[in-house]
């Protein structure tokens, strides 16, 4: 990370939006929310750093797109199935960042171990129950957020 979260936050009342914008913090956030569970603040410091990278992509302000990439495609998956797809994701993402690809080869061994232990999704991606209730959901929460 470029800036720890609470030098984003010093960062942001500095007015110093675009640096904040531009900043890999946001997407090196791997939205675990250990931060927001011991914040002594009660800072939903996940949900921030979710609007930061929102804002960012909105912004044009992204300085390395494949971690913006690989959150898109994330969503779609998600916003198409209901769930991650991890062999899509890896191959999706993968193959659209050339300087990745040539690490299909070496993950192929992982991904059948993980498809044989049934660590992974399967072949083809199935849809949950429900879609059309997240679908619904979702298209709320896009309202929501440009509202």
């Amino acid at each position: 990370m470029e800036h720890t979260p609470r030098a984003i936050f010093a960062m942001l009342r500095a007015g110093m939006r675009e640096e904040v914008l531009k900043s890999n913090t946001p997407w090196m956030c791997v939205s675990c929310y250990y931060c927001t569970v011991r914040c002594p603040q009660q800072i939903h410091i996940t949900d921030v750093m979710y609007t930061l990278k929102n804002m960012a992509i909105e912004a044009g302000l992204v300085q390395e797109k494949t971690a913006s990439d690989f959150s898109k495609t994330f969503i779609h998956y998600v916003e198409n199935y209901g769930r991650s797809f991890e062999i899509g994701l890896a191959g999706v993402h993968n193959l659209a960042h050339p300087q990745l690809a040539a690490r299909l080869p070496q993950m192929a061994p992982m991904a059948i171990g993980m498809l044989v232990k049934k660590g992974m999704s399967p072949l083809p991606p199935k849809r949950i129950k429900g879609i059309k209730q997240l679908k619904n959901i979702l298209k709320r929460a896009k309202e929501l957020e440009a509202a």
